[in-house]
Parts: structure tokens; sequence; C-alpha cells
């Protein structure tokens, strides 16, 4: 079953109303109901619907805190939610005091919901399969509302629903090698997806060819945007992090100790777009913009309430894992059809995997390229490479080394489905680099 606000309400005011004077509980909410369609050779190879709702308590007792989860169906499992509350006051006692813990606190509350315009899903399938027949094409949709709640018994109530859907899917050649894209948005557009799809198509025959191998080096390199989205993702992993920062692991440290870099990048929290909540589940609500980088210049690192109280700071509505939720990079002045051409000779990567970090507090990460990258001369695509290892610094590909931003961001929806549909996703350009480092 899939819970609105009213019926999310009523389960929290009855455990709030269970509580003991000393107690306190978060009620977390969350809710989806989706379809799920997996293809494989342009064909239907499961299709199903899932209702879905999974509660979170979080009880605090004499500086002390533990959780459960459990699935909700509705009014008929308020007993067996009072029952996990029993539960709860049973562990807590024989937990460690947290010196740290983040009480519930009313700053206000907010409930959002965002319309999309998703396919019919009675004509989804041949929606998404009408342009790819003749393909070897291979991918999952997943579409339909997704809502997360966060109240607690000091009077906040969040809510937040959205419609959104995700296409993922991979186009092969004959010998195995794979066009990766995705189409996600809060509203399918068919020209959109169509258009993107030939776009494909085209790579995919390019693909054919022999493929080029190209010695270790600086190249000059273009990055599509899902492999934009891939580096940008790697901030979440100590980059960001306030609390990384304190504990010496945060590869942005140059950056507060100041070093900048381009000012052709700036780096934004964006909840404006309707694809992530604005508060998390501490029930903190974040700016609806929140600065990280602007042209260059560090402007705050992701402070959650919990690194705050720790080091006598202002959060700033982070997480309590300090990630990035809804990132945006903002758009540069390259046009789309003019890549080629500004790259003239290079490489052009449209993915990129297997990311990590090879030297922390210099900003070096290392990863593979992968699918649909080609070495390009004269403005012209001339053959696919084969898979090439980079090592390079943050400090060089998104500063002094960074040319130019393409002018139209493209959404990369975060495409997890463990346990549950993910919600938010990377806003990201297109970039061109001067020059970027491959090992292997």
């Amino acid at each position: 079953m899939t819970l609105d606000f009213f019926a999310a309400q009523h389960l929290s005011h009855e455990l709030f109303a269970a509580l003991k004077p000393t107690e306190a509980l978060f009620v977390e909410i969350a809710s989806e109901s989706s379809q799920f369609i997996r293809f494989n050779r342009a064909r239907v190879r499961q299709i199903g619907r899932v209702e879905d709702t999974v509660v979170t308590l979080r009880l605090q007792s004499q500086q002390r805190t533990a959780s459960i989860s459990f699935p909700y169906t509705g009014t008929a499992d308020l007993a067996a939610a009072l029952d996990h509350l029993a539960e709860l006051r049973a562990e807590t006692v024989q937990l460690p005091v947290d010196p740290y813990l983040v009480p519930p606190t009313d700053t206000g509350s907010i409930q959002d919901t965002y319309l999309g315009r998703l396919p019919d899903p009675d004509a989804v399938v041949e929606t998404i399969l009408r342009p790819v027949q003749g393909l070897d094409f291979v991918g999952i949709y997943s579409g339909g509302t997704i809502a997360r709640g966060s109240f607690n018994s000091a009077g906040q109530e969040h809510w937040f629903a959205t419609e959104t859907f995700c296409l993922d899917y991979s186009l092969f050649t004959a010998a195995g090698k794979a066009v990766k894209n995705s189409y996600a948005s809060t509203h399918w557009d068919n020209a959109t997806y169509q258009a993107q799809i030939e776009g494909d198509r085209q790579q995919l025959a390019r693909l054919e060819q022999p493929p080029r191998q190209l010695a270790p080096g600086r190249y000059r390199t273009y990055f599509a945007p899902a492999a934009v989205a891939e580096l940008v993702g790697m901030l979440s992993w100590g980059a960001v992090s306030e609390a990384a920062y304190r504990q010496g692991g945060s590869a942005l440290a140059k950056l507060r100790e100041g070093s900048t870099l381009s000012p052709l990048f700036s780096l934004q929290e964006d909840f404006t777009t309707g694809t992530v909540a604005r508060f998390n589940t501490d029930g903190d609500i974040a700016p609806p913009r929140l600065s990280l980088i602007d042209r260059g210049q560090l402007q705050t690192l992701l402070i959650s309430r919990r690194t705050a109280q720790e080091y006598n700071l202002v959060a700033n509505g982070a997480n309590r894992q300090e990630t990035l939720r809804s990132p945006f990079v903002l758009p540069g002045t390259l046009s789309e059809q003019d890549v080629l051409a500004a790259l003239d000779t290079g490489l052009y990567v449209g993915n990129l995997h297997y990311l990590n970090w090879s030297d922390r507090p210099n900003g070096r990460m290392t990863g593979m390229t992968r699918y649909a990258c080609f070495w390009v001369e004269q403005g012209k695509m001339v053959a696919p490479i084969t898979d090439l290892r980079f090592d390079d610094s943050l400090y060089e590909f998104w500063g002094g080394n960074l040319e130019a931003l393409t002018d139209t961001p493209v959404w990369i929806a975060n495409t997890d489905t463990y346990e549950r549909r993910s919600l938010g996703g990377i806003t990201v350009p297109g970039m061109l680099v001067k020059a970027f480092q491959f090992t292997l």
C-alpha cells in the first residue's frame, strides 16, 4: 500500500501518543507506487507493479537511540507498529550514551507534491520499443510516484511526493560492444526520446569500426554528461563533507585552505526541480539552493546537525552522511552541436566507471573509460578506442585545464532500486578539458 500524508500523519500521532515523557521519536516513511519493465533484445522480459511502504522508527531515550524498519500496509498494522516501539524501549537501555545525539526539533514543516507527466502505463511498452526496432536493446524502465515523510515528536511533519520515470538502457552491436544511455525526467517527451535514440544509433554504427589503441599520456578530452556525473558523484565519497574535512579525509581540503578551481566551475545543491526532498531523515531543511563552489571558490561544505554539534558549527541541512543529494553543475556556453569541432583532435568519453580516489589529499581520481568512447580527429569521430585507465586531479580537470562546459545540463537520475526506487540524481553539462591524464 502507498501511504499519503494524512495516513502517515495518523500513524505518527498514534505512536507519539504512546511515548513516555522521557522519550522522543522520529517516524520516517518511504513509500512508492511504481511500474517496472525489463527489456531484452527489444522485447519485454518482465513487467509488473510495486506498491510498497516501509516505516522506520528511531526512539531516543536517556541520550541513546535505537531504530527499526518494517513494512506497513495501513491501519491494520498499527498494533504491530506499537509492538516495534516496545522493542526499541528494551533495546535503548542496552546501548551506550551518544554524546552528539541529534534530538528532534520543530523549525517548521513542509509538504511538497510535484506532479509529472509519465507515459501511459498501458502504452509505455510500445512508446519505448517503437524507436528501437531492429536494435539489440536491453534495459529497465521504472516510473511512478515516490513519497518520503519525516515526522517527529517535537511536532515537525514533513512530506514529499514526486512523479518521475527513468529508462536505463544499453544498445549492443553484434560483437558485444555497447552504447549506454538513460532517459529520465518528470515529464516524458517523445521527440526528446526519439532524438536521443537516433544519436545512439549513430554511435552504435561507429562502434562497428576496428578500435584504436592509444598510448598512455595526456589527451585533449571531451566528457559527455554521463561521464561528468561519475566525476561529480565521487565528491560524495569524502570530499564535500565537513566531518570528512575535520577528520583529515576531504579531497577538497585544499580549497578550504585557499586553492581555487576554474572560474568556469560552479557546484550547487539544487532542490527546486522536485526530484528529491529538501528535508533529511532528522527533519532538517536545506535551502532551495545551496552554493558549494562558486566560480571556482569554495563557499561551504555540507554540514549535518550532528557535525554542527560536534564542532560548534551552523548546520546547512545536510543529511547525516553529508553526501550530495541533488548536485547541479552550472552550464557554460559551448553548444552541443559544436562539441566535436571544439574538441578538434582528442578523446570523446561517453561513460566512466570503477572510479575511486588514488590520492585523496590531492584530489586525484582513478577509473576506466567505458562503452561509447571515440578518438576524434579534426572534429570527426574516427574510431572507437580500447578501454583506458585514467588518473588525474580535480584541481587540474576542474581547474586550469577546464576549457569549456556545454550550455545544456542533463539530469542523470539515480537508478538504484535496492530495496526501493531512489530519489534525485546529478544535473551536469558536458565538459571539455585541455589535457587529461590516461595511464594505461
